[in-house]
């Protein structure tokens, strides 16, 4: 259930006080105060953002530990297991980064990433990660609806879905010289989906710019979806008629399917989906519809039955 957390609750206060001045000093050793001060103010992976507002979207989960939200994470640009993207994401360059909207829109536009995070109020939310491959997390994410992006180069009547291109430059990703997958990486929703205030375009997390290794500059959000339709790194955004390809059900549309909703009455062909291992515990847990976010977005599937929407 969705809850809205009381205003006096600080970001700081989610991570443990000695985890999060343990890393500012490690900052300050590392690159000097005088280098610290004069990085940009919200380019600079670990350093705060500011003016965040709290939503009334988070649920009351007691977050997943920041080391683990930035350690263990799918990225295959960066390489296949848990550990490469932090190893390996380090080069990315995330300044300049524009963002290209364009297909089925009357004002096709490059958004520079200093103007999205002017765009609209940075929002905290907490959100449940949900991956198909079982595991959960718990992640303090801040940005704003995707919405508020979309509304800034207005649809036409024609734009059914939107579909989500990632950076592809082997030269920064080297899991990109692999063939594991196509790439570029493309993920997609339907446009009803990226419109839902629930889908957050996201360019932080733990109150703090977006580590290289979770998507940065800016990535999408989708909380009731499992986490591969969350697309990372964001360079194009096309709003398109018919249903766009995307990458992991290109490669495997038994596995990956498009609308990917959380149900755990549908299991993955090799393994079940009933229960998931939240990263940081030791038991594992039932796993819910639409990980939980039911009451906001089955209305989008005429209700609960999930399978066609899988």
């Amino acid at each position: 259930m969705l809850i809205q957390r009381p205003s006096d609750i600080r970001s700081s206060e989610i991570t443990p006080p000695e985890l999060f001045h343990d890393r500012r000093r490690f900052l300050q050793m590392t690159l000097g105060a005088t280098a610290l001060a004069a990085l940009p103010p919200v380019f600079a992976a670990g350093l705060p953002l500011a003016g965040i507002r709290k939503s009334q979207y988070t649920v009351d989960d007691k977050p997943t530990p920041y080391e683990s939200v930035t350690t263990y994470n799918n990225f295959y640009e960066f390489g296949t297991a848990k550990e490469d993207p932090a190893q390996y994401a380090g080069g990315l360059k995330t300044r300049p980064w524009t963002i290209a909207v364009e297909g089925e829109v009357h004002k096709a536009q490059a958004f520079d990433i200093e103007d999205i995070l002017k765009m609209a109020p940075l929002e905290e939310r907490i959100y449940r990660l949900r991956c198909v491959e079982a595991w959960s997390m718990v992640v303090p994410w801040v940005g704003f609806p995707l919405a508020e992006l979309l509304k800034r180069v207005e649809p036409t009547g024609n734009a059914k879905f939107v579909e989500f291109t990632t950076l592809q430059d082997a030269a920064q990703m080297p899991g990109q010289r692999t063939r594991v997958l196509d790439w570029p990486y493309r993920e997609g929703l339907r446009m009803d989906e990226a419109m839902h205030p629930l889908t957050l375009l996201t360019v932080g997390l733990y109150g703090e710019v977006l580590p290289n290794q979770n998507g940065a500059p800016v990535r999408i959000v989708v909380p009731w979806k499992y986490g591969f339709k969350s697309a990372k790194s964001i360079v194009r955004i096309r709003l398109v008629e018919q249903q766009p390809q995307t990458t992991w059900n290109d490669a495997a549309p038994g596995e990956y399917g498009f609308y990917a909703n959380v149900n755990p009455a549908v299991d993955h062909p090799r393994w079940s989906q009933a229960k998931e291992r939240r990263i940081g515990e030791f038991l594992k847990r039932p796993s819910l519809p639409f990980n939980g976010y039911a009451e906001q977005v089955a209305p989008l599937y005429g209700g609960m039955d999930l399978k066609k929407y899988f």
